[in-house]
Parts: structure tokens; sequence; C-alpha cells
């Protein structure tokens, strides 16, 4: 059997504190580039970035930070990039104790001792990350989805029995988690309306977002305060701020600034990239801007695609659909949005260099100004698949 092909990750977006990001050149880099690996041949399974710094975590166990914060490290299953704190996930020994959850500062550069440490129980069918794939169950959402990891004291945070979590994502002031049952919850601050519950109030504890309920959802996304979720049906929905176009519904900064595209009232269309809207409708009343959708809305992208995976930014949202395309919207100031310019956008948008490359996009993750891609050789007809 021949043996499977192996996928690249990709980088664009801000990296003014010099973290590994395609070629690095600049503070910037407007359009995907292949990512600088930690070695020759380094198979990169995860990448968690900040705004200052990326943490890359190798199938083989390596993980190493670039940018603000610098080291490197072995024996490592998972990590994850936060400016308060950088959490680490140390493979246990073959026989003890289970798996070590360690905390660092992350200019500490890995050395030394950790400001946190908890031993996790082993937990039966726990497997690592492959192919590039996030794993289901990733950091900040522990192993054996029991807890989650703050990094805002306290650190480690227990989660309800009941809760069943699959994934669990932070924003800026919000968490969402989705349970085995396909069900999403939100908690923490809602002045911006990323909980989705209709209000502005802050939720202390996980509350079920009963606009979705009979809507079972296979993955969601947390912004700085935007929230995404795509359903079993590849259907994507979106709340929160929507300051510069991230849930790709009109936006007033961006009309302003003559960068937004015209469209129906509230529903992304397919439209002339070209096009622009005046601040105001053709009978000269004011034009539906939404600074704010506090309950999830249908999102629509072109041609009908249906999505498999999204990831947010602060404030720039990214979609892989499932034939392997990816499109991104909203803030663009760094070239997150890969389309080789630095425009922001309120619509959906294809990323033409994984087209044009005959490239399959299988995964996405946003840093805060940036935006990592793993993407994988289209096959021929009969040609065995990358794994995942």
């Amino acid at each position: 059997m021949a043996e499977e092909r192996r996928g690249s990750w990709f980088g664009f977006g801000f990296c003014g504190f010099g973290q590994a990001l395609g070629s690095g050149r600049g503070r910037q880099v407007h359009s995907p580039e292949p990512l600088a690996t930690p070695g020759p041949g380094a198979d990169v399974c995860r990448v968690s970035a900040s705004w200052s710094y990326t943490a890359v975590v190798t199938r083989g166990g390596q993980l190493q930070l670039s940018g603000a914060a610098g080291g490197a490290a072995g024996g490592c299953r998972d990590a994850w990039a936060s400016e308060a704190l950088l959490l680490v996930l140390r493979a246990g020994p073959a026989v003890g104790p289970g798996p070590e959850l360690q905390a660092w500062a992350p200019d500490s550069a890995l050395r030394g001792e950790p400001l946190w440490t908890h031993t996790l129980v082993p937990e039966a069918g726990q497997e690592d990350a492959a192919g590039g794939k996030p794993q289901a169950r990733a950091l900040p959402l522990l192993p054996g989805a029991r807890a989650y990891v703050s990094p805002r004291p306290p650190f480690y945070r227990p989660l309800a029995p009941e809760l069943r979590a699959r994934r669990l994502e932070l924003g800026g002031e919000h968490a969402l988690l989705l349970d085995e049952a396909g069900q999403v919850f939100s908690w923490g601050q809602g002045r911006h309306g990323q909980l989705g519950h209709g209000t502005l109030e802050a939720t202390p504890e996980p509350r079920l977002l009963e606009a979705l309920q009979g809507l079972p959802m296979a993955e969601v996304a947390a912004g700085g305060w935007h929230s995404v979720c795509v359903s079993e049906t590849g259907d994507i929905y979106v709340w929160g701020w929507n300051e510069s176009g991230q849930l790709a519904l009109p936006a007033r900064s961006l009309a302003e600034d003559g960068k937004t595209v015209a469209r129906e009232a509230g529903r992304p269309h397919e439209g002339d990239s070209n096009m622009r809207r005046t601040v105001g409708s053709e009978d000269g009343a004011p034009a539906p801007f939404i600074a704010i959708q506090p309950f999830p809305a249908l999102l629509d992208l072109p041609q009908g695609a249906e999505a498999a995976q999204a990831s947010c930014g602060s404030r720039h949202t990214a979609v892989v659909t499932r034939t392997g395309e990816l499109y991104t919207w909203g803030w663009g100031k760094y070239g997150q949005l890969g389309h080789q310019d630095t425009t922001s956008l309120d619509r959906p948008r294809r990323v033409e260099y994984f087209v044009d490359k005959r490239l399959r996009v299988r995964a996405v993750s946003c840093g805060l100004w940036n935006t990592y891609v793993y993407a994988v050789e289209k096959q021929e007809s009969g040609q065995p698949q990358p794994r995942v």
C-alpha cells in the first residue's frame, strides 16, 4: 500500500514579534506562506497562536515557541498559548501517573519551574492529535473533559459532570462549550452579545443556547468578542460583536471606509468584490448596519458551500468547507485574511492561494491577529488519502 502523503502548515497575518509565520519578513504576511517548522522534516500537529508569540507542537512531542516568547521542550502532547500563560500538556510515564499539565510564564523560555502543575488521571482511548487535524478535546479542555484551564486564577476549573464536554473554546471575555449531544453552552461577559442569549448581560455559569436547541453542532469557535459554530449539516451560525465585519454582517466602519460590499440587509451573497455600498439605502434611509448580534444568526457561504470547521481571531473569522476551501472575513489590517492585501471584509471571501496551488485545506487555527492553515495536496481519483 502506498504511503499516505503528509500535509503542510501555512501562516499569514501579524508577525511583528518575529513569531513563526511563513517567511516572517517584516511585521506582516499578506498571503499564505509555508510555516517555518522546528526542524527538518518536522511533522507539526498543533499550532496555537497568541498575540505576541506562537507555540508549535510536532507529532514527535517537540514544542517550539517563537516571537516575544522563545524556548523549546520535548515530551509534549499539546500546548495552548495566551499572553498570560503558556499551557503545556506533558506526556506521563508509561507506568504510573497520567500526563502532567504545566502552566508557564510565556517569557520563562520553558526554563526553571512552571508556575503551576497538575497531574491528570489517565483516560482510556485518549489519543494525540494526528495529521494536523486538531484534537476533538484539545486544550484548554483537559483530557477526560471534566475540567478546563483558564489563563487567569483559578487555573484549574472543574465542569459540571452533566455537561459532558466535547470541545471548549475561550474568547477574550467568554467561553463556549460543545457537549457530546451537540448542544452549545456559553458563559462569561456578554457586553458585546458574544454569549448568544439575546442580551448583553454577563452569565457566570454555563448556560444552554436555547436558540440552537434541536440543531446539533459539530464545531464551536470563540473570538475576541464574537462566536461561531458549525452544525452537523454544515451550516454556520454567528453572534456577538461585528465592529470589523467579523460576523459577515453589514459593518458601519467598513462602509465608511468604502471597503464593504453591497448586499441585501443582513444576508451576505455572491457579489462583485469591486462593488461598494454607500452609507444609506436607495430610498435615503440609514443602511441596516449591525454592530452587535446578540443571538445566533444563520450565515450562508458563497455557492452554498457547507462548512466543516471554524476558527476566530480577535476580530476575524476563518471557515474550512467540506470540499477543502478556506473562507475568511473580518478585520484584515495585518493580512490575516490571506487575500494579499490589508482590506477588511464583512462578507466571506475564498482564499484563492490554496485553490491556485491545488491544495485542500483540512484545518485552520486563528491567532488574535494572524491565521494558520493545514493543507494537503489534492489527490487524483484512486490515490490514497492523507491521514487525519
